[in-house]
């Protein structure tokens, strides 16, 4: 009896022991990757507000192997203006998003961003030169200004994510657990002054 209640220590032990090398690596590279979206201006123009905002891109050492493989990375910005409401959820003025399809072509050595929105297309000899062009919005529309009335308050909300539905099949399970695939940002407020 004593023999089967050593092993059942044993067994426990080392399963976990197995779980505790399997979460060391989402413990040690927390922080070390993901996108931040780093500030944000929102100017009144021609009756419209725009806005300019600067993220900044750490991929993980897994989403850089992976496009180096030549698996594409696609990217979506979505951009929310809303108005505060005191008793109920806030009221949705106008959403739009902004998606990127960046990969590496191992034959022309070159990294090619594609706007997929609006279908510009641009190359780039270093991976650091394509997040750059990723990680600058210039005076984009969010809210003509005769809809924002006065006495209420909005404001703008940012989102970066990593479309983890557009991997190849056979990664999207890998991309789901491992946490070096987490690399969306979180909402990122600043408020719309009239």
């Amino acid at each position: 009896m004593r023999a089967s209640a050593s092993n059942k220590s044993s067994l426990y032990y080392s399963l976990l022991y197995c779980l505790l090398i399997w979460l060391t690596p989402a413990f040690s590279y927390a922080d070390a990757f993901g996108v931040e979206v780093k500030n944000a201006e929102i100017t009144l123009q021609d009756n419209s507000y725009l806005l300019s905002a600067d993220m900044d891109y750490q991929l993980s050492a897994r989403a850089k192997e992976a496009l180096q493989n030549g698996v594409p990375l696609f990217w979506n910005i979505n951009i929310k203006t809303f108005q505060h409401r005191d008793y109920f959820w806030d009221k949705t003025l106008a959403s739009a998003s902004i998606r990127y399809r960046i990969q590496y072509h191992a034959l022309l050595n070159m990294y090619r961003v594609r706007n997929e929105s609006n279908g510009e297309l641009y190359n780039f000899s270093t991976l650091s030169a394509a997040l750059d062009l990723m990680s600058a919005i210039r005076d984009f529309r969010v809210l003509d200004k005769t809809v924002a009335e006065p006495g209420e308050r909005y404001a703008v909300g940012i989102k970066v994510t990593l479309d983890r539905d557009a991997l190849p099949l056979p990664l999207r399970p890998i991309a789901y657990t491992n946490p070096q695939w987490y690399l969306s940002s979180d909402w990122t407020l600043w408020p719309l002054t009239k």
